[in-house]
């Protein structure tokens, strides 16, 4: 990573893949040290935290979570519960981010009403907060200016909107994403072919 110029890493912990199936007791059946109890379905991501802190740095490190999600069947049984733990317990690392995905996104591209907030989650990790999950630009707006998050992530409307820090700056229009083309194997259709705004001819919001 420091070889190639990077500045940090994203320690993916979200989504179903490796280290969110650890977490989430719903998939993890392991009865060893990493299976069981919530300490020690988090063992073994917080065992990576700790080794890619030791490699690069603490403040090069970031990881991001969705305890409230199901993907691949990787759910939990008590996400609150889960999501404070981790908060909690990666205050020792002392890493640059915690980057943690809205309860409203249960699953892929679905946003639904939930009870559910990460404000606990954010109020126990000592660091800086991000927050991702069917944002708009006022939602944004509204958790930075609330103190619910210190930052914010966009996906879908940043890969529609290559200027969107332009756009929600001068509050344009946006284009609205394919959904269709996303996750495709080709290199332009849906990635890069989308207009910039002073060749945009779109009034989708």
């Amino acid at each position: 990573m420091k070889n190639a110029g990077f500045d940090g890493v994203e320690l993916h912990g979200a989504h179903g893949y490796l280290l969110d199936q650890f977490m989430k007791d719903q998939v993890n059946d392991r009865t060893d040290k990493y299976g069981g109890t919530l300490e020690n379905r988090c063992r073994f991501p917080l065992e990576v935290v700790e080794a890619v802190v030791n490699e690069i740095g603490a403040d090069r490190v970031g990881i991001r979570l969705s305890p409230f999600a199901a993907y691949m069947e990787s759910g939990d049984s008590n996400p609150e519960a889960l999501g404070l733990y981790m908060a909690e317990s990666l205050n020792k690392f002392g890493i640059a981010y915690c980057h943690m995905v809205e309860p409203r996104m249960k699953l892929l591209g679905e946003k639904f009403e939930t009870p559910h907030s990460l404000l606990p989650m954010r109020k126990a990790f000592k660091g800086t907060f991000m927050v991702a999950g069917g944002y708009t630009r006022e939602d944004g707006n509204n958790a930075i200016a609330n103190n619910y998050a210190d930052l914010v992530a966009y996906g879908r409307w940043f890969l529609a909107n290559p200027d969107l820090p332009k756009r929600f700056e001068l509050d344009a229009p946006l284009n609205k994403y394919n959904r269709e083309t996303f996750y495709l194997s080709d290199p332009i259709r849906g990635y890069v072919d989308y207009p910039f705004l002073e060749s945009s001819t779109s009034v989708s919001n």
